[in-house]
This record gives C-alpha cells, sequence and structure tokens, in this order.
C-alpha cells in the first residue's frame, strides 16, 4: 500500500508539472529527434480571442495567432518565450505593435505579421531579434519606411512589403542590399535576398532610382518575388513598368580625383582633391580605405547644379597618413566612388622646390605650373573648377603635378619647404613669408555695439588666419560663469549676433580660434540695456510724433481744401461760358454824323452798340470817324448816316 501511495503521489506531481495550454489555444508536441529533444507549436484561432495569450507554455518553439480579435501587441508579450523560433500573427486585426513588444527574442527566425492593419511599424523592435531573418509585413496599411530602419534590415533576407501604400523607399535603405551595398557575393551563390515590392503605388522619381534600376538588372543576388513593379505616378509614367521607366533630371553621380598615386615627403603638406558630377548634385565624403572617417581639414563647394568639388588637407604628414583614401559621391539617383593612394618617403629632401610661376591660358584662366613646365598642378572637371580651387585652398600649398599619359604619381615639396605664400618677382622665383608673419594670426579689435536689452552684436577682425578657420565663441552672465552658452562659427564671418539674452545684465563674451598665437580665449565685458530706458525713449518718440503729426494734420487740410476749391472754380468757368464772356464785355457810344449843331443833353441823338472793348477797333473807329466829319451835304434835310 505504502508504494502505491507513493506511486500516485509522483504521478499527480508529474502531472502537475507538464506544462499547460491556454484555453482558447491548440499545443501540439512534437516527438524527440535524434539529439533528445523535441519541440513545441501552438496554434490559437479563436474567433474570440482578443488579447494574446500569456500562459503559453515555456517551451514553445513556434506560436500562431491567426484569425482572431486581436487588435494590440503589448509590451513583452512573449518575454518568457526565450525558445520561440516562429512567431505569426497573421489574419487578425492589428493596429499597433509597441515598440517592446518583441524583447527577448534572441533566437526567433521568423516573424510573419502580415493580413493586419498596421500603419506604423516599430523598426527599432527589430533589434531586439538578432537572429531574424523573415519579416514579413503583407497586406498592411504602411505608408513609409523611415531611413532609420535601415541598419536593422541588413541581416533580413527575406522581407516582403508588398500590398502596402508605400510610394518611394529611402535611397540609403536601397544601399543595404547588393549590388549598392558595395559587398561581393559570397561563395554562397545559393544566399539570395527575396523582396516583396509588388501592389504598392510606387511614385517613380529620382528617390526611387535606385529601386527601378535593380529591377532592370540581372544575375544579381537579389530576386524579386513578382517582376511585373508599376509606376502610379507622375502622370507621364503612371501605368509604365520598371524596366521601362525612364525618369528625368537622374544622373548617377562620377567621379575623377586629380590623381591616383601621390608620393610625398614626410612632415609635408598634401592637398587631395575630388570632382564629381551628377543630378541631384551629388554630396562627397572623405573616409580611409576601411570606412572610418578622416580627421582633416576638408573644403567642399558647389559652383553650379550638377557639379561638386572637394579637398582635403593633410598637414605634416606622418607615416600613419600613408594608405588608401576614399572619395564617395552619392545622391538619390546611386554613388560612385574613387581612391588615391598616398605614400610617405621617410628621406628628407634639403633640396629646394622648383619655384611656381603662375600663367594665364588664352581664356584668361589662371594655371599654376612648376617653372621650366607647363604641367597643370590639378586635373579638374571644368575650368571654373580650376579657378575656384586655386580660390579656396588654404596655405601652405602642396604643389603636385597631374599625371602624365604614362602613369599618375605626384611628388610634394620636401618638409623642409613649407612656403606660405607664393610671390611673384620678376626673375620668377617664388618668396617665402618669414616665420614672424605667421606669428601675428590672432584675432583682433573685438568690440561689442548694438546693443539691446536681449540682443547684440559681437565684431572682431583675422589677422593671419583662413577665413575657414573654426571659431568658437561663449559668452554668460558675468556673475554666473557656469551658464555658459556656445556658439560654434568661422574667422571668416567677422559677426555674430547674439540673442536670447537678459536685459539690465553685465555679460562676457570670449573667443577663441582653432591655429592661433595665443592659444587662449579673448573676452570682452558689455552690459545689455535696461527695458525701462528702451520704453522711455519709445515714449519721446511718441509724444515727438504726436506733436509733429498735430502741425502737420491742419496745413494738409488746408492745403486741401484750396486745391478743391481751385478745382471747383475751374470747372465753373467751363461750364458757364457765353455769361462769362458777356460779363466782360462793354458798350460802346456812337455819334450822329450830323451838319446840325448838337444839343448840350444830345440823348435823342445818342446811339449805342454793344461791341466788344478791344483796343484795335477803338483806333478803327475813332479814325472813321474824324474823316466822316469834315463831309459836306447838299441840303439840311438828307438822312442822318451813322457808321457802325
Amino acid at each position: 500500500m505504502y508504494r502505491l501511495l507513493v506511486a500516485q503521489v509522483l504521478l499527480s506531481c508529474w502531472s502537475v508539472a507538464q506544462p499547460f495550454c491556454p484555453s482558447q489555444c491548440t499545443c501540439v508536441y512534437h516527438g524527440r529527434g535524434g539529439d533528445g529533444t523535441g519541440s513545441r507549436s501552438v496554434l490559437c484561432n479563436d474567433p474570440d480571442m482578443s488579447d494574446i495569450p500569456v500562459n503559453v507554455p515555456l517551451d514553445t518553439v513556434k506560436l500562431r495567432v491567426e484569425k482572431t480579435a486581436v487588435r494590440r501587441v503589448p509590451t513583452e508579450a512573449f518575454y518568457y518565450l526565450s525558445e520561440l523560433r516562429y512567431l505569426w500573427i497573421t489574419y487578425n486585426s492589428v493596429t499597433s505593435v509597441d515598440p517592446g513588444s518583441f524583447y527577448n527574442l534572441k533566437v526567433l527566425h521568423e516573424l510573419r505579421l502580415d493580413g493586419n492593419m498596421i500603419a506604423i511599424f516599430p523598426w527599432e523592435s527589430l533589434k531586439e531579434m538578432p537572429s531574424l531573418r523573415t519579416l514579413d509585413l503583407h497586406n498592411n496599411r504602411l505608408t513609409s519606411i523611415p531611413v532609420e530602419a535601415a541598419p536593422y534590415l541588413v541581416n533580413i533576407t527575406y522581407l516582403d512589403i508588398s500590398s502596402n501604400k508605400l510610394t518611394t523607399l529611402p535611397s540609403d535603405l536601397v544601399d543595404i542590399w547588393p549590388p549598392f551595398s558595395g559587398i561581393l557575393p559570397s561563395a554562397n551563390a545559393s544566399q539570395k535576398i527575396v523582396l516583396g515590392l509588388q501592389d504598392n503605388p510606387w511614385y517613380c522619381d529620382c528617390r526611387i532610382s535606385k529601386l527601378i534600376e535593380l529591377s532592370k538588372m540581372a544575375s544579381i543576388p537579389v530576386v524579386l518575388m513578382d517582376q511585373v513593379l508599376t509606376c502610379s505616378g507622375p502622370e507621364n509614367l503612371a501605368g509604365v513598368l520598371f524596366q521601362r521607366a525612364e525618369l528625368d533630371q537622374c544622373l548617377k553621380p562620377s567621379v575623377r580625383v586629380s590623381a591616383t598615386k601621390i608620393t610625398s615627403s614626410l612632415g609635408s603638406n598634401v592637398l587631395l582633391r575630388c570632382d564629381a558630377t551628377g543630378l541631384p548634385t551629388p554630396t562627397l565624403l572623405w573616409t580611409r580605405a576601411d570606412g572610418t572617417a578622416v580627421d582633416n581639414t576638408v573644403v567642399q563647394e558647389s559652383p553650379g547644379e550638377g557639379v561638386r568639388w572637394s579637398i582635403l588637407s593633410l598637414h605634416i604628414i606622418t607615416f600613419k597618413d600613408a594608405g588608401n583614401y576614399r572619395c564617395k559621391a552619392k545622391n538619390v539617383a546611386g554613388n560612385a566612388e574613387e581612391y588615391i593612394t598616398l605614400s610617405v618617403d621617410g628621406v628628407q629632401a634639403s633640396t629646394p622646390s622648383p619655384p611656381l610661376n603662375i600663367t594665364k591660358r588664352p581664356d584668361d584662366q589662371p594655371v599654376t605650373s612648376f617653372a621650366g613646365t607647363r604641367m597643370p598642378l590639378y586635373t579638374t572637371l571644368t575650368p571654373a573648377l580650376t579657378t575656384r580651387a586655386a580660390m579656396t585652398t588654404m596655405p601652405p600649398l602642396t604643389t603636385r603635378k597631374s599625371p602624365g599619359p604614362g602613369g599618375g604619381i605626384q611628388r610634394s615639396p620636401p618638409a623642409g619647404d613649407k612656403p606660405a605664400k607664393i610671390q611673384q618677382s620678376k626673375g620668377g622665383k617664388g618668396s617665402m613669408v618669414s616665420e614672424k608673419s605667421k606669428k601675428k594670426a590672432d584675432l583682433k579689435d573685438i568690440e561689442v555695439v548694438e546693443v539691446t536689452s536681449d540682443t547684440a552684436v559681437l565684431l572682431w577682425r583675422a589677422e593671419g588666419l583662413p577665413s575657414n578657420t573654426p571659431l568658437t565663441m561663449f559668452y554668460f552672465p558675468y556673475d554666473a560663469k557656469d551658464d555658459k552658452e556656445t556658439v560654434e562659427a568661422e574667422v571668416g564671418q567677422g559677426k555674430l549676433l547674439l540673442e536670447y539674452l537678459m536685459p539690465n545684465q553685465v555679460y562676457t563674451v570670449c573667443l577663441v580660434a582653432k591655429g592661433s598665437v595665443s592659444g587662449k580665449e579673448q573676452c570682452v565685458d558689455f552690459t545689455t540695456l535696461d527695458n525701462g530706458e528702451e520704453d522711455g525713449q519709445n515714449k519721446v518718440l511718441m509724444i515727438a510724433s504726436g506733436i509733429a503729426c498735430a502741425f502737420a494734420v491742419p496745413l494738409i487740410v488746408v492745403l486741401l481744401y484750396k486745391i478743391l476749391c481751385l478745382c471747383c472754380k475751374g470747372n465753373s468757368s467751363r461750364n458757364n461760358g457765353p455769361d462769362d464772356d458777356l460779363s466782360k464785355e462793354t458798350y460802346v457810344k456812337f455819334e450822329t454824323l450830323t451838319m446840325k449843331q448838337r444839343t448840350l443833353n444830345g440823348q435823342a441823338n445818342d446811339l449805342w452798340a454793344r461791341r466788344q472793348t478791344q483796343e484795335s477797333e477803338r483806333m478803327l473807329l475813332c479814325s472813321r470817324s474824324s474823316i466822316d466829319s469834315q463831309m459836306t451835304y447838299k441840303s439840311d434835310s438828307s438822312r442822318s448816316e451813322y457808321l457802325c
């Protein structure tokens, strides 16, 4: 009896130790393999299930949640399933996935979320699944994939983003796939990258030019699930297949370097130049051959659309500077790169470098060359680039010959000859500026002007420093040095605006330039204005303006009144017409010409006629009357004659 009781207790304990299966799920345990281990898969497909199950057996390898009412994947939903390798949450109603949903899934190999309503996917959550190789987001509502997602998709070999609402893909995302990644295909030719891109409203412009180029390639490690990819826009490309789409204003970059090999003496200065063309205008990036960034001065400029040049300055080179330098040009249409090999000669040369002559081409463009030769220092794409490069290179100038037809090797002058400035002389020889002039390189005449209650303008003058020398400016209240504000600028700016200052406060502002002789900051103090002073000035201006308006407004009104009166008077004179002329007329008296003696009063014989009072007519009448008055008549009974 005792033995039976013990066996029953052990059997009941064993049954308790067995993992439970969620009530709405089905658990299947697969037999042990040759290694003595088994696997468990769980299927949850109850239509009434609204949450991710939490009591899933810990040894589950495959979990499928399908055709349920689950709408959200919460944080750390699968934290205890450390052995999970396959996770399918397909054809549910999921709209939200928390960034921490897949925490602790270190061995997860396959994640499928297709058939849901996900509009935003937490791409950063993929870093919690370092072993993930399959990601299926088919048939969701994704509208975009950010460029930040690219690092998390590098190891994905099966990516399905078809049947979404994607119109474009970042250029950096396409760069993770061959051949744009620059990684040569491995010896295992069966390793492919499978992409599902179909059934999206792609807008065919320069942003997806790499994707269009990818669809036209053959014999590459990338396989498209569906080769029939079509453009939905713009209007002139709507319905056109990717393989037949031709994009305008999209030109893959092309890179040229001044030389492929350069040999220079230890301790000398070297300038590496790179020119690129492309549409849109590409950007240039200098790195070492292993991809590490270079910590040197880089001058870069674009003289026109589609053209950019860059110069890398290496000062006082050492053996560590020897090696390959990569100049990479990149735009949305693609990228290109070229390499320059720098060799450092350990022998210190004592012979002076050949003098430089500055000549001009027939098109009036300056060319710098060695004495006795006509070989230019730089090989450039356009004449404009040659001129601009000469303007932006910083002293000391490294003299280099461009490669001839037989090779591309340049040599810079020995370390002992470091000309700071080359001058033209009658004999054609360059002269060096003495080392004393270098010691004068510093900031001068630092002052603060145009101070208000919250702003001020800082002015300075640079002496002996290049205009693109980095400049650090920091300012702080006089009694609070810890509240320091720092601003980065360049020496060539000459002035800087300080904003968001406190009124009626004493400030200290300091400047320090890289490469200055003193090496210390130069400071100056100033005091901001009080708000009350500005208000007082504003009140004075308002009062003065009011007084001026009080005097000016009446004068303007009187002037307008006079002008209106004159206009009205002129109009009335034109409208009256003949009446005004009549008012100006006078009456002229004509006398009766007769032989009889006139009466004293003469009222009966006087006739009046209305005539114009013109001087010429009065003179005519007077002249005629004097003539007729001398005439005689035959009889007194003759009728009187009147002269009008």
